[in-house]
């Protein structure tokens, strides 16, 4: 096996294992993975097929009410945002992808560390719900990103933890399957790539299904708490790694 096998397949197990235990973040931990040593578009199309296998799997092992009327909004944004990021795509460089990854990082995951002590936000309705789901999918096309500003967003508004899982479950999995099949008709994803996204999918089922078994057994919010911290550490250290390159 080769150095690239290795990282991909790592990726894959310990972002499956997140998102299986807490119903978010593969493709914020398999990127702050692989960003490393793989270029953007390679990234992006891994991380987004990753997600998909996982958030299915994931679905079917924790399955939650469809919740329609707060589901709505979120994707109709999401589908009017979806076209303009798989067009930006192609031309995002890598040092630009970094320093989008690192402030993605860097500025959610300390929010939704304190998202618990911000006020709720009560003004908007369902037009700004629309507009974070416009955000989750012009996000998502740059590598799977579909959950973290809606997440952010709906935590703001005071859902529970249960209503929360199950609209952003479903949101991702809607985007997720859409960016993917976007992907194949736009030719980011190629035969070339099967092969590495053969590895991601059989590294991320057993972590998926195992990090779903726990789910109700381990403090939800000790485990959050300690991914969202290393994720913004990370977030940190790509800011810094990319700063050189702007420079010259």
């Amino acid at each position: 096996m080769d150095s690239g096998a290795a990282i991909i397949i790592i990726g894959a197990v310990v972002a499956g294992f997140v998102q299986g235990m807490s119903g978010f973040a593969f493709s914020l931990v398999a990127t702050a993975i692989w960003i490393w040593f793989l270029p953007p578009q390679t990234v992006a199309a891994l991380a987004v097929a990753g997600a998909f296998i996982g958030q299915t799997v994931a679905a079917v092992s924790t399955r939650r009410p469809l919740q329609w009327p707060l589901l709505a909004p979120l994707l109709i944004g999401g589908l009017c945002g979806l076209p303009i990021g798989v067009l930006l795509l192609p031309h995002v460089s890598t040092t630009a992808f970094r320093i989008g990854v690192g402030l993605l990082l860097a500025v959610w995951c300390p929010l939704m560390l304190v998202s618990s002590r911000l006020p709720h936000i009560r003004f908007g309705g369902r037009g700004a719900d629309a507009l974070a789901g416009l955000a989750g999918g012009i996000s998502g096309a740059f590598g799977g990103f579909t959950g973290p500003l809606p997440t952010l967003w709906c935590t703001l508004r005071g859902w529970d933890k249960d209503t929360l899982r199950g609209v952003i479950q479903s949101f991702n999995l809607v985007m997720l399957g859409l960016t993917l099949a976007s992907y194949v008709v736009t030719g980011l994803i190629t035969t070339a790539l099967l092969p590495q996204l053969a590895l991601v999918a059989l590294a991320l089922l057993l972590p998926v299904l195992l990090g779903a078994r726990l789910y109700a057994g381990i403090s939800q919010k000790t485990f959050r708490s300690v991914v969202l911290a290393l994720l913004s550490l990370t977030g940190v250290a790509l800011l810094i790694s990319a700063l050189p390159a702007l420079f010259n």
